[in-house]
Order: C-alpha cells, then structure tokens, then sequence
C-alpha cells in the first residue's frame, strides 16, 4: 500500500466529467496553446485518485506519483506540431484498448522519472479527455507521416 496521500497526486478535488476534445485539429490547438501539457491512459483522475500512485510491477515498486508522458512538441521539433502530438498519443494508445481506460491530458510537477523514462507527476491538475474520434485522426496521421515501427536497426 502506498503512502502518498490522493491529495498529493490530484490537486484539488478531481471532477468526475471532464471536457472532451472532438478531433485532432482541437488537440494540438488545446496543447500547443500552454506548457507542459502531458498524456495519461487510465481509468480517469478520479480512479487515479482514489487508487494511489502508479506502480513498477516489474520491479514491484511503487511510483512517487501518476506516470504519464509528454504531449507538448518540444522546441527542437521541426515538423508541425500536429504530428508530435499525434505520435505522442499513438505510441502508449495499447494502454486505453481496456474498456475502462482513456488518455487525458494534465499539467502537473514531475516528482521523478519512472522506469521507462517517462516523467511521474504529483499535484495533478486534470484538463480534457480526449475522444474516439480524435484518437482515430492521431492514428491517421501518424500512420501516412511516419515509418512507423521503423528503428534504427531496421
């Protein structure tokens, strides 16, 4: 069992109904438009909350915090920001596949780095969950912008 107090990971009370992002076009409008917007697949803040910390199961430790990962294009980034974000949605997509899982969006204080380097949040502010539809335009995308799958060892 974790230590963290719920209050620690969501800052404030987490809303159980948060907005919803329609289509691709609105969430790279909605991420470029403020700094440090970052993705979580879930059950939702409210679960989030109440359930504690994420956890390494492989190590069988737990989290300082939510594991998430980025969302905002980074400033070296020389493509359009629509296909950062796209890709960003679409590489941790498998984690929403559950029935009970969505990717939101959230700003929050990086407590640390979990074990596959992604940032780990506390004071977590919820801002949108973002829509089928919009998951299926980031598909797109990414599908006809990148070789996806290719590595460096292809």
């Amino acid at each position: 069992m974790s230590e963290m107090s719920p209050q620690r990971l969501i800052a404030g009370e987490a809303p159980r109904e948060l907005p919803v992002i329609q289509t691709l076009a609105e969430l790279v409008e909605f991420v470029v438009a403020q700094d440090g917007v970052l993705l979580r697949y879930s059950k939702g803040p409210w679960y989030d909350a109440e359930a504690g910390p994420s956890r390494d199961y492989e190590a069988d430790v737990d989290l300082p915090g939510l594991s998430a990962t980025t969302v905002t294009p980074e400033p070296w980034w020389p493509r359009p920001p629509a296909d950062w974000v796209a890709r960003r949605v679409c590489k941790y997509a498998e984690l929403g596949e559950d029935k009970d899982r969505y990717p939101w969006l959230l700003t929050g204080e990086v407590a640390g780095w979990g074990p596959d380097h992604e940032p780990v949040v506390v004071d977590v502010h919820p801002l949108a969950r973002i829509s089928q539809k919009a998951l299926a335009q980031a598909r797109d995308l990414y599908e006809k912008r990148f070789n996806v799958g290719k590595g460096s060892a292809s």
